[in-house]
C-alpha cells in the first residue's frame, strides 16, 4: 500500500480546503500518512481544515506553513520545513493562485502593470516550477510521485480576469506535457485541473445569477468536485506499475 505525504499550497481556499480533506480519506490503494497545509494568510480556515482532517483519521499528521509564495526564499523555506516536520514529499497539488487585485476591467492589457504581471507569474508559475524541482528527486528515490497543477480554463481560452493570469496558468500546461513524458518511466505522473467557475472560492465567494445562467446545467462548479478529480490524479497507478 502506498504511503502518501501530500503538499498542498493554497489551502485555504475553497478548492485547496475541500481537496485536503478528500485526499485524507484513505482508500484500499493508499494511505495517507501526512499532509502539509500552506497558506498566505487566512490561518482561521487552517484550523477548521486540520480539525476536519483529524475527525477523519486521527492518525495524519496534519501541519500547516505560511508562506508568500511571491517569494523564492519562502518556496524554499515552505519545502524544507514540510520535510522537516513531516518526511520527503510524494504528493504536490501546487494549488495556489492569484489575480495580483487586477481582474475584469482593472485587468486589461492597459492596466496591468509590469510588477503586477511578475508577481502573477511569481505566484501561479514560478513557484509551482520551484517546488516541482524541490520535491522531484525525492520522488525519484522512492519511485513513485504525483505533481498536479491548479491551471484555469482561461489558460485555454484566454478567460475574463486578464492577460496575466491567463498566460501564467497557460505556462503551467507547457511545463506538465514536458515533465509527463520525461518522468512517467519514473513512477511520477504529472497533471492538471483546469477549473472554470467555481463558487466558494476566494475568486468567486458568491455566484450570482447571471452568472449561473451562463452555464448550460444552470450552476457552478464546486470545490469538492475538483477536488475528486485531484484526488483521482493522486492516487492512480501507472499501468507498467501495476
Amino acid at each position: 500500500m502506498t504511503r502518501l505525504r501530500i503538499l498542498i499550497t493554497g489551502a485555504s481556499g475553497g478548492i485547496g480546503a475541500r481537496t485536503a480533506v478528500q485526499l485524507a480519506q484513505s482508500t484500499s490503494t493508499y494511505k495517507v500518512e501526512a499532509i502539509a497545509l500552506h497558506y498566505n494568510s487566512n490561518s482561521a480556515k487552517l484550523q477548521e481544515i486540520q480539525v476536519e482532517i483529524k475527525s477523519l483519521d486521527p492518525s495524519i499528521k496534519v501541519i500547516s506553513i505560511q508562506a508568500d509564495l511571491a517569494s523564492s526564499e519562502e518556496v524554499s523555506r515552505l519545502h524544507s520545513e514540510t520535510i522537516r516536520q513531516m518526511g520527503t514529499i510524494n504528493v504536490l497539488f501546487a494549488n495556489a493562485g492569484t489575480t495580483s487585485d487586477a481582474s475584469g476591467p482593472t485587468g486589461q492589457l492597459e492596466n496591468v502593470s509590469l510588477e503586477t504581471f511578475e508577481k502573477t507569474w511569481r505566484v501561479n508559475t514560478l513557484s509551482s516550477y520551484h517546488l516541482t524541482q524541490l520535491v522531484v528527486p525525492s520522488m525519484l528515490e522512492e519511485g513513485f510521485g504525483r505533481v498536479i497543477y491548479n491551471s484555469s480554463v482561461a489558460a485555454l481560452t484566454g478567460g475574463v480576469v486578464g492577460p496575466h493570469y491567463a498566460s501564467s496558468k497557460s505556462a503551467l500546461h507547457g511545463m506538465l506535457h514536458f515533465l509527463a513524458s520525461k518522468y512517467a518511466k519514473d513512477g511520477i505522473t504529472f497533471n492538471a485541473v483546469a477549473p472554470a467557475l467555481i463558487e466558494d472560492t476566494t475568486m468567486l465567494p458568491k455566484g450570482g445569477e447571471e452568472l449561473k445562467a451562463k452555464v448550460p446545467v444552470g450552476r457552478l462548479g464546486r470545490p469538492d468536485e475538483i477536488a475528486s478529480v485531484v484526488d483521482l490524479m493522486s492516487s492512480r497507478k501507472l499501468s507498467e506499475n501495476m
